[in-house]
């Protein structure tokens, strides 16, 4: 068997202290004042050696694991997906690794991670937290665990979080589709107290009031569980038309809702945008293959992940700062799916 590698054993190679090797290996050269060549040489001996540094003798005597935890729902959503990548790139700038694990919208498998992550030592967390899980983020902070919370919150609990402007961006693409000339919207949203979803739903109903167009008491919304199926969006569109038989565009609240109700309008033969404008919720690859290109809100996912590890990695340095509540502005991209200016088409 092998002798595994030491920080003498580079020492050596090299013909310099061990502390001088500890310095570079840690990426501390600049403190200890050690040249650019002698380190650069440091660690290609490392890499020649083979060596592989004891990441829980490091962390026991600095308190630190340099790893956190991110929880999102779904990490196969492309939306989670391109999130976990820009929270992945910026950890790296910070010598950080990142743990994911997907929590599915289940605060039973949510409280499960949290505890293995915990158990790993890990420095913090990122988590979009599931819904009915405001206990297990509660416990975390009694912990002075740091954390920030990422796409959602839970109102009146103070803590860090970076999140879409999920009302307003709601409010604009609603708006853009009344501005166009569409006066009979419906929605699809998820059946959810989570904050996003409420904000989106609310800035749905203020562009209606604020154009005068929810005449209704109850607005063309229908909701399903995160568990949904194609039958339950089908059912859910055609509902929608029972309800108000003019509709004649519908806002989705996500992309996955999105992909059913395409795959769904297509069995019932409805054609985007003659027959139905649509707008959307964030993005997906997919829509690259739907026939109308897709008006939709695209977050600013790239921003999103760099502040959520800034916050964290100041967090883990100052346990004690100030909390950051972040509310990102997203873009409406504008394309076919919502139809032409009706004004403008005589």
């Amino acid at each position: 068997m092998n002798k595994k590698v030491s920080i003498k054993d580079i020492a050596q190679a090299v013909g310099v202290s061990t502390a001088l090797v500890s310095y570079v290996l840690n990426n501390k050269e600049k403190e200890a004042r050690v040249g650019k060549e002698i380190a650069q040489v440091i660690r290609d001996t490392a890499a020649d050696l083979g060596y592989q540094p004891n990441q829980l003798a490091k962390s026991l005597k600095t308190g630190k694991s340099h790893t956190f935890g991110l929880i999102v729902a779904d990490i196969s959503n492309p939306f989670f997906a391109n999130l976990a990548r820009n929270v992945e790139d910026e950890a790296q700038k910070f010598n950080y690794t990142v743990l994911f694990a997907s929590a599915d919208e289940s605060p039973k498998k949510s409280q499960n991670l949290i505890n293995m992550l915990t158990e790993r030592q890990v420095d913090g967390f990122i988590i979009a937290p599931a819904e009915n899980s405001q206990n297990q983020i509660e416990a975390l902070l009694k912990n002075n665990i740091p954390l920030v919370l990422i796409d959602r919150y839970f109102k009146g609990l103070e803590t860090n979080y970076v999140v879409t402007n999920n009302y307003e961006s709601a409010y604009n693409a609603v708006s853009h589709l009344i501005k166009v000339g569409h006066k009979h919207i419906g929605m699809i949203a998820y059946k959810t107290d989570l904050v996003h979803m409420l904000e989106r739903k609310r800035g749905y109903i203020e562009a209606l009031k604020d154009h005068k167009l929810l005449k209704a008491k109850t607005p063309l919304i229908k909701t399903v569980d995160f568990d949904f199926t194609q039958d339950d969006v089908e059912a859910a569109i055609k509902a929608l038309k029972v309800q108000n038989p003019k509709m004649e565009a519908v806002f989705f609240a996500t992309n996955t809702l999105t992909l059913k109700g395409l795959k769904a309008l297509n069995n019932m033969n409805w054609k985007v945008p003659d027959d139905i404008a649509i707008v959307c919720f964030d993005e997906s690859e997919a829509f690259d293959f739907f026939y109308s290109p897709l008006t939709y809100i695209e977050q600013p996912l790239l921003e999103m992940g760099r502040k959520a590890v800034q916050v964290l990695i100041k967090n883990i340095s100052d346990k004690k700062s100030a909390h950051t509540q972040l509310s990102i502005p997203s873009k409406l991209i504008v394309r076919q799916s919502c139809g032409f200016d009706k004004a403008e088409v005589r």
